[in-house]
């Protein structure tokens, strides 16, 4: 009998199959993941499939192309809401610790951690109450974009199904 390496999963496939994928040197794909941003605390997703950085404002409209322009919508769409989510908790973070360490060093020189805690503790009360029509605000913008991307995912993904499945040899190598 022989036995797989315990790195490749096991599966139906034969031993030589396995052994052959294990040294295939085609690049792996799949989106990542970034470093954490160190002020607004996400993880970028590095796209596999992206489309080029956007600018402010593109030169033509996709209304200009012939054919189904979905699929790059689909991944502008993607990266406006990351950009639009990273520049929200980046300024939302920055402005907190702002103020957070204008409330620690208003603090007395020699106060007790039981001063501390109780400012700290009045400063996160206020900050809530002041942030909650901001956060409101962002939670249904995002809400609103996410489902919006969700859906044109969707259409596209189902048209690529769609479309294999009228035409099961197209793009094989015609």
């Amino acid at each position: 009998m022989v036995r797989l390496p315990v790195f490749l999963p096991r599966t139906s496939l034969s031993p030589a199959a396995h052994c052959t994928r294990a040294l295939h040197a085609s690049a792996s794909r799949g989106h990542r993941v970034g470093p954490i941003d160190p002020v607004s605390h996400l993880r970028p997703v590095i796209y596999d499939d992206a489309p080029p950085p956007a600018r402010e404002r593109h030169p033509y409209s996709l209304g200009e192309f012939s054919g189904d322009t979905r699929e790059y919508q689909w991944k502008m769409q993607r990266q406006e809401l990351d950009a639009f989510n990273h520049a929200f908790w980046l300024d939302s973070n920055t402005r907190f610790y702002a103020a957070k360490d204008a409330v620690l060093q208003s603090l007395p020189e020699g106060g007790s951690a039981e001063q501390r805690e109780h400012a700290l503790s009045a400063f996160y009360a206020r900050w809530v109450a002041q942030e909650r029509t901001r956060l409101d605000a962002y939670n249904s913008e995002w809400r609103k974009r996410n489902w919006s991307t969700i859906l044109l995912g969707a259409r596209v993904r189902y048209q690529e199904l769609i479309s294999r499945v009228m035409h099961p040899f197209r793009g094989r190598g015609e």
